[in-house]
């Protein structure tokens, strides 16, 4: 079982990047949580893994930090939550601000999520609120610098919110509400447009 991968990333996606591990090249699945914090193409990084193995396919998801696989794990182990569910709310609110919605039953928060219904959100709450409080959350990173988005960065960033489930006509609309000018950052971009779209 992989359960941890260095290496030069030869790929680099919101939603997966290929490491390159001493010649051979590993497609890892992450979340945005993740990706933020990862170097640029030719860079080294470190990740936490959890390997899924299906019946048809052994997939790997990645997580720079042990709580965000910590996180993750919870997740799949709820009923009706699979690894790419886990990862698309991975992606779509950060550990803390999950942490808080799970152990404040905030069900309304949870739900805004796409692919997490009412149900799910009372099963979600129900079953890891109490597992949420035994983590030890004191290495959650500050609040991040806002950085602008530039138009170029655009289409990555809708193609990685239409992957998380969100529909084109949200996502344009949260997308034109945002100031345009300044740094170009895809990083940027899509914290802001989820924080957007999770209001």
């Amino acid at each position: 079982m992989i359960a941890l991968l260095t290496g030069l990333i030869a790929y680099k996606s919101p939603d997966h990047i290929v490491l390159d591990v001493q010649g051979v090249g590993y497609r890892v699945h992450i979340p945005f949580s993740t990706y933020y914090e990862l170097p640029e193409e030719g860079g080294i990084a470190a990740l936490h893994i959890h390997t899924s193995v299906r019946e048809d396919a052994i997939l790997l998801y990645g997580f720079r930090t042990r709580l965000e696989k910590s996180f993750f794990q919870m997740l799949i182990a709820v009923a009706g939550v699979g690894p790419k569910l886990a990862r698309d709310i991975l992606s779509n609110i950060q550990p803390g601000p999950l942490a808080q919605a799970l152990t404040q039953s905030d069900l309304s928060k949870l739900a805004t999520i796409p692919g997490i219904g009412k149900k799910t959100a009372e099963r979600l709450v129900l079953e890891l609120k109490d597992k949420v409080g035994k983590l030890d959350l004191s290495s959650l990173p500050a609040a991040e610098v806002r950085v602008i988005p530039a138009d170029d960065v655009a289409e990555d960033v809708i193609s990685a919110l239409l992957n998380l489930g969100y529909k084109e006509p949200q996502v344009r609309k949260a997308l034109a509400g945002l100031d345009a000018g300044g740094g170009v950052s895809v990083e940027g971009l899509l914290k802001q447009a989820l924080k957007t779209l999770m209001k």
